[in-house]
C-alpha cells in the first residue's frame, strides 16, 4: 500500500497548498490536494458544490477523497481545512505523519482575502474564520504528529522546516 510522505492539515490560509507544493518539489515527490480531487470528481468548483448540493454532500465527497488519497498517494498530501471535522478522517490519519500548519487570524485573513471562493467564509469572513479556527484547532492538534507555526514566514522556509521534520 502506498502512503503519503506527509499529510498537511490546517486552517484556511495556513499554507497547505503553497507549502505542500514547495515541500513536494524539495522532496522530489508528487503533490496532491483533496480539494482539487473533489472538484475534479464533482466537475465543478467547491463553492458551486456548497451552493448546489450543500455542505453535507461536500463533506461526503471529502471523506471519500481523503480515504482514496491516503490509500494511493505516495507524496505530499494536503487536506481541506475542514476535513478533520469528520471522525472517519481523523481515524484514518492515525499512523500517518501529519503536520499541522498553524496560523493565527491576522495572517490567515491576509492570505485568504475575505472569502473569495471560500463558501464557509462568504458572510462576515473575519468572524467566521476566527470561529472556524477556534473550533478546529483542537482537532488539528489531535491528529498532528508535528505542528509548524507559519505566521510571518515564507513557503520556502516552511517547506524546509517540514522537510527537516521528515528526516529519520
Amino acid at each position: 500500500m502506498t502512503r503519503p510522505v506527509c499529510v498537511l492539515v490546517g486552517a484556511p490560509g495556513s499554507g497547505k497548498t503553497t507549502v505542500g507544493q514547495a515541500l513536494a518539489t524539495a522532496l522530489g515527490v508528487g503533490f496532491r490536494d483533496t480539494d482539487a480531487d473533489i472538484e475534479q470528481l464533482a466537475g465543478k468548483p467547491i463553492p458551486e458544490i456548497f451552493v448546489d448540493e450543500g455542505e453535507d454532500h461536500f463533506r461526503t465527497l471529502e471523506r471519500a477523497a481523503v480515504a482514496a488519497a491516503l490509500a494511493s498517494h505516495g507524496g505530499v498530501l494536503a487536506l481541506g481545512g475542514g476535513a478533520i471535522l469528520a471522525e472517519e478522517n481523523r481515524a484514518a490519519l492515525i499512523g500517518h505523519t501529519v503536520v499541522h500548519l498553524s496560523v493565527e487570524l491576522p495572517d490567515a485573513v491576509k492570505r485568504v482575502g475575505l472569502g473569495a471562493g471560500r463558501p464557509l467564509l462568504a458572510i462576515n469572513p473575519r468572524a467566521t474564520l476566527k470561529h472556524l479556527m477556534e473550533q478546529r484547532r483542537p482537532l488539528y492538534a489531535e491528529v498532528a504528529t508535528a505542528t509548524v507555526v507559519t505566521d510571518g514566514r515564507t513557503p520556502e522556509e516552511l517547506a524546509a522546516e517540514v522537510a527537516a521534520l521528515l528526516k529519520p
